[in-house]
């Protein structure tokens, strides 16, 4: 089901709170609001007297719990006391609801985004995981609970429920999103970014998400040059994520797209292993405070990172943070040496794992995230019924060339950017 057209309508109203209230009794994609249906309905009063509309005027939004959201408390996945976790609403919340975003919720969120998992499922089968961190933004997405959805990307947060959920992640170039009013995870990694149905939508969202956002160019008929990172990055995949790739780059061949193997990331294990080295340091920065009076209150996987983060030298961190811009440097210039527009590949091993207790890996996700350049996920078809989805990521600080580029690819997928809702 898709999102009531005119939600400021009687009907629109009452169709989207019986779809609302049936759907999340199955998937949990937000958190608990005793009052929810209430502050609804001053919302949309407030909105329909508005003079001047803005350009989301009406489109529903949801907002992961790691978001200070003037008005409501902010639980990040945790049973550390919200009062505790307090802050002020930031710009990116913001920006969104004075464009007349109608704000539908806190979405649910693994433990302060890192991997204890919520109990939200994935609306294509409910035995399996949608992700993380930004689970419930990308369930609620696919179920039609949303027109809009903040998340947060730290390695694989954006993407890798997006491919999930079959619906499309934007993860802008680092920085581009202001972080204030969001809990870090670790600020060096950290990408403030969106989910969205269809590119239209996305595109519409980006615009005011994005402070300095030019708009996207104009699309052209000029074929694209897609890089293919291959090596060791590509282990991670399973036989249905290869022969899935496989078959998206054929779709591409046969649309006149250009296909050039790259050997981008032949350290890629040593990469992989950095950023979880400043992820941890930086997680560890920001718990210290909390940890003390509240430790019997974080679950185990956050407490294990938080831990192995107070072990490691301030000289290390530095030295990785330093290495970030390295790696989007050698990204950058590996795009222009080879004449490519951007780069093509899987965002997960495969469709989403059975079970609840993982949110999948997040390993093909992860030297983007490091890099800052900028990523989308798009929906490419589904494997016996479960989505898959393909990464584009592009150069960095240039997100709009990036979903012009998009737009071209996605005539070319047997499934496009429609259809996402379950």
């Amino acid at each position: 089901m898709t999102v009531p057209a005119d939600l400021l309508s009687p009907d629109g109203f009452e169709a989207f709170k019986s779809h609302f209230e049936a759907t999340e009794a199955r998937i949990h994609a937000f958190v608990t609001e005793p009052a929810r249906v209430d502050r609804w309905r001053d919302e949309l009063a407030a909105l329909a007297g508005t003079a001047e509309p803005g350009p989301l005027h009406g489109l529903p939004l949801g907002v992961k719990d790691i978001f200070h959201v003037e008005g409501l408390p902010t639980g990040a996945g945790s049973d550390v006391p919200s009062s505790v976790l307090t802050g002020q609403q930031g710009p990116a919340v913001a920006r969104l609801r004075a464009a007349g975003a109608f704000l539908v919720g806190k979405t649910t969120t693994t433990e302060f985004a890192y991997f204890a998992p919520a109990a939200t499922r994935n609306p294509h089968a409910l035995d399996r995981t949608p992700g993380g961190s930004s689970s419930g933004s990308a369930a609620a997405i696919a179920s039609g609970q949303c027109a809009l959805a903040l998340g947060t990307q730290t390695i694989g947060s954006i993407g890798r429920p997006a491919a999930f959920c079959g619906v499309l992640g934007y993860k802008p170039s680092y920085d581009r999103v202001e972080r204030d009013g969001v809990i870090p995870l670790a600020e060096s990694l950290d990408h403030v970014g969106l989910f969205a149905p269809d590119l239209a939508l996305l595109q519409r969202g980006a615009a005011v998400l994005v402070p300095d956002w030019a708009g996207v160019p104009e699309e052209s008929a000029r074929q694209l040059r897609l890089g293919v990172p291959n090596g060791p990055y590509l282990d991670a995949l399973e036989p249905a994520g290869r022969r899935h790739f496989e078959r998206v780059q054929s779709d591409f061949l046969a649309a006149g797209h250009q296909l050039i193997p790259c050997d981008l990331f032949p350290d890629f294990s040593s990469l992989a292993h950095r950023h979880r080295r400043l992820m941890a340091a930086e997680c560890a920065s920001t718990h210290q405070t909390w940890l003390r009076e509240h430790r019997a209150r974080y679950r185990t996987a956050t407490l294990e990172l938080i831990d192995r983060g107070l072990t490691i030298d301030p000289a290390e961190v530095a030295e990785i943070r330093e290495a970030r811009l390295d790696l989007r440097q050698r990204v950058d210039a590996a795009l222009n040496q080879n004449q490519l527009d951007l780069w093509l590949t899987p965002p997960a091993p495969g469709p989403a794992p059975l079970g609840l207790e993982s949110t999948g890996d997040p390993s093909l996700n992860l030297p983007w995230s490091q890099a800052g350049v900028p990523t989308l996920v798009l929906p490419a078809g589904k494997e016996s019924g479960l989505p898959l989805g393909i990464q584009l990521a592009g150069r960095f600080g240039r997100d709009e060339e990036l979903l012009s580029a998009a737009a071209r690819l996605l005539t070319a997928l047997p499934v496009g950017a429609q259809g996402a809702h379950s």
